[in-house]
């Protein structure tokens, strides 16, 4: 190792050292009364056991694919079955940032009650805290597990371009794991609160996260292991995947240039290391006052450390590309390469704009649908729909044009660079949405444990900028996953060798479409799934209203353990199906239509995936927010009409947002990357 390499490790030291300082800071916070710490430890079982019946089911996954890449690539004469290594390395790695992250976001949420007590920004500090722990892991394991694998396989092999072929098993390991924990989660947590929803809110007349409700536990719960658990397996893929995607396509143009030069291959792993620098500075920036608004004092921060990746990108690319390298006739550069980086780093931030516009509860689109609420849940609906599918033009022209521009600067190494300038400040991007969870739990006990209304109205502040965060931030990965798909796709073709992918084919074209179909069955599974669990809490709930006695009159205790099994059930059974459906899908139309359908295929998938992802995310967040402006006291505030119409919209949206639309990013990263992966056999 030489000692760039070194400062590429001690990043990722430093994510996880100042991640373990967060989590020890949070720790040595006031956890609260008695009934606080009863009912986040209640929270932390709940989620303990789901994550450990999950993991368990994954594990089991991960072990039968192992065993499959590892004897493909033995037929193949791949070394050992490198592969397999890579792929279980990138598995567990995804699974530990997610459980790391969930073992804090619990620690934090009912110490975070405890600090809205006090003042807004001291619960903002200890909700940040706990979602920077998540953050800062993701990007440390992310780093540290590819510079490991990298410098274990360089003296294996003769170049980069098998080096880089066995490495991208890590990316697949990281997709396979994200997407069971998304969609597994997000069924979970959605089917929880749905019934929640529409039997304590709706039927029964109780204030949202009400002891009396037995679902509420299981919907605080579900918070944990969908939006946290999930959610950093989730990023975690997308920050690797787009590092991964950069490393391949550097190593095709080393081969192009004729030159052995590391310079391309270690370029992305360089940029990751800045970001984590900066992404560790910007979280000291995180500051509120009681009157201000939370969601500027996370936006401070993100850009900071925007501005500092910045100045880090120039820095970089100047010092390793003194002199240009030619690829053909085409020009790779320093000014070339940062370029393209500040691309998809403005591009990103400009989607988070966007996406903020319509899912922030002060903006007018939100405002619209919760004017919609007047006339019924209908109009509620329908207003819904149209802000959401308003909500992809900008996003796609933003990713259209930062195609265009990176590949006009540096070809499709400047795309594969503008997707990691997007998420390189991975770190500080996660903690802004990991926040929300915890804030989310936080108003929950503050309900559950009785606390004064100035309590909830704090937690409420923090929970409704969470919304427009896990928007953002969604956005981001969205983004990143047309920008990496699109280099993973370019590398696929090189290694296929298809040099022009011909329309006209019927091959081709027939993989167009059925590419295009696969998000909208994807989308149609994990949807089903979130209906048919959340009937199975639904009647739970009213068996217990009807069998317990005095539970709405606050004297019975509800079964909340019943409701928890319920979605943990539903949950492990139901994702399986979509799980198969983007692992399988590549392996089965590389092999029976070839490398042309596939391609085809990959087109698809990628374009219409892009506009349902956005569609969905924006269209949920913005009906919660929706349902939060009528709860702040607009048109008639809580118990009115528009209230329950708006609450029968947020409910509607919640598997948008959390479950189907979340899980398709990864959806197109899996399929690229499992492409990638067994490309060679299908050559």
């Amino acid at each position: 190792m030489n000692l760039l390499d070194y400062v590429i490790a001690l990043s990722g030291v430093l994510a996880l050292g100042f991640a373990y300082y967060q989590a020890r800071w949070v720790s040595k916070q006031d956890p609260g009364s008695e009934k606080m710490v009863e009912i986040g430890q209640a929270i932390r079982e709940g989620s303990m056991a789901f994550i450990k019946a999950e993991y368990k089911m994954m594990g089991l996954f991960v072990v039968a694919v192992a065993i499959l890449l590892y004897f493909s690539n033995e037929s193949r004469g791949a070394g050992l079955g490198l592969v397999a290594l890579s792929f279980v390395v990138g598995a567990v790695c995804s699974g530990l940032a997610g459980f790391i992250g969930f073992k804090a976001a619990t620690n934090a949420n009912h110490r975070t009650t405890q600090a809205a007590t006090s003042s807004l920004n001291a619960a903002l500090a200890v909700a940040f805290a706990g979602g920077s722990v998540l953050g800062l892991s993701v990007v440390g394991l992310g780093v540290l597990g590819l510079l490991f694998l990298l410098k274990f396989y360089t003296p294996i092999y003769s170049g980069f371009p098998e080096t880089m072929e066995v490495l991208s098993g890590f990316a697949m390991g990281a997709s396979s794991i994200a997407l069971f924990a998304r969609v597994g989660g997000g069924i979970f947590t959605k089917a929880a609160d749905v019934g929640a929803d529409l039997v304590g809110k709706l039927e029964a007349g109780i204030p949202e996260d009400d002891p009396r409700n037995p679902a509420t536990i299981a919907d605080n719960v579900g918070d944990n292991v969908g939006d946290v658990a999930g959610m950093g397996a989730d990023l975690f893929e997308s920050y690797v995947g787009s590092i991964i995607g950069a490393m391949v396509l550097g190593s095709v143009a080393v081969t192009a240039a004729g030159a052995e030069t590391p310079v391309l291959v270690m370029l992305p792993l360089y940029l990751a290391a800045a970001g984590i620098v900066a992404s560790v500075i910007g979280t000291f920036f995180v500051r509120v006052k009681e009157s201000g608004n939370p969601q500027n004092a996370l936006t401070t921060g993100t850009m900071i450390a925007a501005g500092l990746m910045i100045i880090a990108a120039w820095l970089v690319t100047q010092a390793q590309l003194p002199e240009a390298i030619f690829i053909g006739d085409k020009a790779l550069t320093a000014t070339g390469l940062f370029t393209s980086s500040v691309i998809g780093l403005v591009a990103g931030t400009l989607i988070g704009i966007v996406t903020e516009y319509y899912t922030a509860e002060n903006k007018s689109p939100v405002a619209t649908i919760a004017a919609a609420s007047e006339t019924g849940a209908a109009t509620n609906i329908i207003a819904g729909l149209s802000i959401g599918m308003f909500s992809t033009v900008g996003p796609v022209f933003i990713i259209a044009i930062a195609i265009v521009s990176s590949h006009m600067m540096s070809g499709l190494y400047g795309i594969a660079i503008a997707a990691l300038g997007m998420l390189a400040t991975t770190g500080i991007q996660l903690a802004v949405d990991a926040y929300g969870p915890i804030a989310d739990n936080a108003g929950g006990i503050a309900e559950m444990s009785h606390q004064p209304p100035e309590v909830r109205e704090r937690t409420d502040r923090l929970d409704a900028v969470g919304n427009t965060t896990a928007a953002i931030g969604k956005g981001f990965a969205i983004g990143s996953a047309a920008l990496t798909a699109l280099a993973m796709f370019a590398a696929y073709t090189k290694v296929v060798g298809l040099e022009v992918i011909d329309l006209s084919q019927p091959k081709v074209m027939a993989g167009i479409l059925l590419g295009a179909m696969l998000p909208f069955l994807f989308s149609g599974l994990a949807m089903k799934a979130v209906g048919e669990a959340a009937f199975a809490m639904i009647e739970e709930v009213r068996r217990q209203f009807r069998e317990i006695p005095g539970i709405l009159e606050g004297t019975g205790r509800p079964d909340y353990a019943a409701c928890v099994d319920i979605s943990t059930k539903a949950a492990l059974r139901k994702m399986i199906a979509p799980g198969l459906l983007a692992v399988l899908t590549p392996v089965v139309f590389g092999f029976l239509g070839g490398p042309e359908m596939l391609a085809g295929v990959l087109t698809g998938i990628t374009t219409s995936g892009v506009l349902m992802a956005i569609f969905m995310a924006n269209a949920g967040g913005a009906w919660d927010n929706a349902k939060k402006h009528i709860e702040g006291g607009a048109h008639g505030g809580k118990g009115s009409p528009a209230h329950m119409a708006a609450i029968t919209g947020d409910t509607v949206g919640d598997p948008f947002k959390d479950t189907a639309g979340p899980s398709l990013n990864i959806l197109i990263k899996l399929t690229s990357v499992v492409s990638l992966v067994i490309a060679p056999l299908i050559k």
